[in-house]
């Protein structure tokens, strides 16, 4: 059984990855719609891997019923550049402040599959905030970014521009695990 500190962190990294999923669809279908076509291919892939991080956190918890959750999370963004701003701050809230203390709970309690998980989801986000930072300093230029092929691995989350690599250097998946966003 997970013990209750825990098992209340991935519950709330679980709705905070799930509203982070939601918001980037939602920025993507902006983005596109402002001309920014690789901008939305972006948030959509990293969408998804957000979506790999709640499952991994949901899949963790076991205990039923109903709980608070809490999560930090950025409303009231207008354009592409705020968008990307809203996804800079929200992964950074993540490095810096969430999943580190997360993780030291979840090694403190000896929680190993909650620890796996947020150590995933970390690694990934410290991606995903440079990928926001340098896309955010092309849209501010009114340029769309340039960007090959996102590689998303379906076990871990972690991101990568180009081709994926032949294992995952946060989980160790093979090449096979990623998913391709063209």
């Amino acid at each position: 059984m997970v013990r209750a500190m825990t098992e209340g962190n991935l519950r709330s990294a679980y709705a905070g990855e799930s509203q982070a999923h939601m918001r980037y669809m939602i920025y993507a279908e902006r983005a596109k719609a402002n001309g920014f076509p690789k901008v939305a291919r972006l948030f959509t892939a990293i969408a998804f891997a957000e979506q790999v991080h709640a499952t991994n956190h949901y899949r963790n918890i076991i205990s039923k019923g109903d709980a608070l959750t809490v999560s930090e999370a950025v409303f009231g963004s207008r354009n592409t550049s705020e968008d990307l701003q809203a996804g800079i701050d929200g992964e950074t809230f993540e490095i810096n402040e969430m999943y580190p203390t997360y993780l030291e709970v979840a090694k403190f309690q000896g929680e190993k599959g909650a620890e796996t998980s947020f150590r995933y989801a970390w690694e990934a986000e410290k991606i995903h905030a440079k990928m926001y930072q340098k896309a955010k300093q092309v849209v501010d230029q009114g340029k769309d970014i340039e960007l090959g092929p996102m590689q998303i691995c379906t076990v871990c989350g972690h991101t990568v521009e180009g081709d994926a690599p032949d294992k995952c250097p946060i989980c160790n998946a093979p090449k096979t695990k990623f998913r391709t966003f063209e």
